[in-house]
C-alpha cells in the first residue's frame, strides 16, 4: 500500500543559530500541520523490498485534503507505474488500467485496529508527541542544519513500524524567534518502515498548498469492462 507511505516536503534552508531542542522540533512539525488544509504536488517514490532485496520505483501526481483533522481525502495518479489510488474520505480505490481491475474498500477498513497509526501519519502529524516515541536521530542534522528525527509509533501497525523525518531548520528557527510557524510543511524527507522491514523513501516538488481542492477531485467513476474486486 504504496500511498500511506506518503509525506509532503519542503526546501531546505540555512540551519538556526541555536541548535533547537527535541521538544522545539516537534512543536515546529506540529504547528506547521495545523494549518493543512490541502496540498498538490509531484511525487517520486523509492521502495526496498526487503525480501527479495529490489526497489520499486514510482512517480506522479499526489492530492490530499483534509476536510476535518481526523479525515483525509486523497488521490494518486501514478505515471510510473500507472495506477490510481483515491479516497473520498469513506472508499478507497486502487485502480490498475493494464490490468483492468479495481480494488474496492472502505476506509475503515483499511485502517482497522493498529493500522489507524497509519491514517494519522496519511492526515498530518498534528499529534506527534501523542501517537509516537520521537527520538533525534544518531546524526539529529544533516549537512544544511534541518533536523533528522525517528518516530515508532505508540501502537503496533504493520504498515508503520518506524517513521523518519528530516524537518526543515528554517521552520524550527521560525518558532524559535516568533513563537509561530509559516511553513504549513515543515517536512524535507522522510522514509517510512513497515513491520516486514520494507522501507518507501518519497521526494516532493512543486508543492501548491491551502488552494482550495474540489471535493470531486477525490471521487472515482468506474470505468466500463473493468472488473470490480471487493475484500
Amino acid at each position: 500500500m504504496l500511498f500511506l507511505s506518503v509525506m509532503f516536503s519542503a526546501l531546505p534552508l540555512s540551519a538556526a543559530s541555536t541548535p533547537a531542542s527535541l521538544k522545539e522540533v516537534v512543536s515546529a512539525l506540529e504547528k506547521g500541520y495545523a494549518g493543512l488544509r490541502d496540498v498538490q504536488a509531484d511525487f517520486s517514490q523509492k521502495t526496498t523490498i526487503s525480501a527479495v532485496n529490489r526497489e520499486q520505483k514510482g512517480s506522479g501526481e499526489v492530492l490530499l485534503k483534509r476536510p476535518t483533522a481526523a479525515t483525509a481525502m486523497f488521490r494518486f495518479n501514478y505515471a510510473k507505474p500507472k495506477q490510481q489510488i483515491i479516497s473520498n474520505g469513506k472508499q478507497v480505490w486502487f485502480y490498475t488500467p493494464d490490468n483492468k481491475q479495481v480494488l474496492v474498500n472502505s476506509v475503515s477498513a483499511m485502517f482497522a485496529g493498529g493500522n489507524s497509526i497509519a491514517l494519522t501519519y496519511l492526515t498530518g502529524l498534528g499529534h506527534v508527541s501523542r501517537d509516537f516515541d520521537v527520538s533525534f536521530a544518531a546524526e539529529p542534522q544533516d549537512k544544511n542544519g534541518n533536523y533528522r528525527l525517528e518516530l515508532a509509533p505508540k501502537k503496533t501497525s504493520q504498515i508503520l513500524a518506524k517513521l523518519q523525518l528530516t524537518v526543515s531548520a528554517e521552520a524550527v528557527e521560525q518558532l524559535q524567534t516568533t513563537g509561530e510557524v509559516k511553513n504549513v510543511f515543515p517536512i524535507i524527507s522522510s522514509v517510512i518502515h513497515d513491520a516486514g522491514g520494507n522501507k518507501t523513501s518519497i521526494d516532493y516538488s512543486r508543492t501548491r498548498v491551502n488552494k482550495g481542492l474540489a471535493d470531486g477531485a477525490f471521487n472515482f467513476k468506474i470505468p466500463e469492462g473493468v472488473e470490480v474486486i471487493k475484500p
